[in-house]
């Protein structure tokens, strides 16, 4: 992450988990991409097309357990 100006920065450190990819619909990776969708934006329009669209396309979830995060102001 940086400043409009570029000119500070800002890192986060932790570990790192993938979800997925998912071959059901309904099952447990393909519903953790359902609660990330929810919590960013909200109820999605046709949730069957989603959970399709999620197995077909073997999206996965990264999660970050930040433990660390520093940068510095150069400007």
């Amino acid at each position: 992450m940086t400043a409009p100006d570029g000119r500070s920065w800002a890192t986060a450190e932790g570990v790192a988990t993938l979800t997925g990819p998912g071959t059901d619909p309904h099952g447990p990776e393909v519903e953790a991409l359902v609660e990330y969708y929810r919590a960013a934006t909200g109820e999605h329009p046709d949730w069957d097309e989603y959970r399709a669209t999620m197995v077909s396309d073997r999206r996965v979830l990264l999660t970050i357990a930040v433990e660390r995060v520093y940068g510095a102001d150069i400007g």
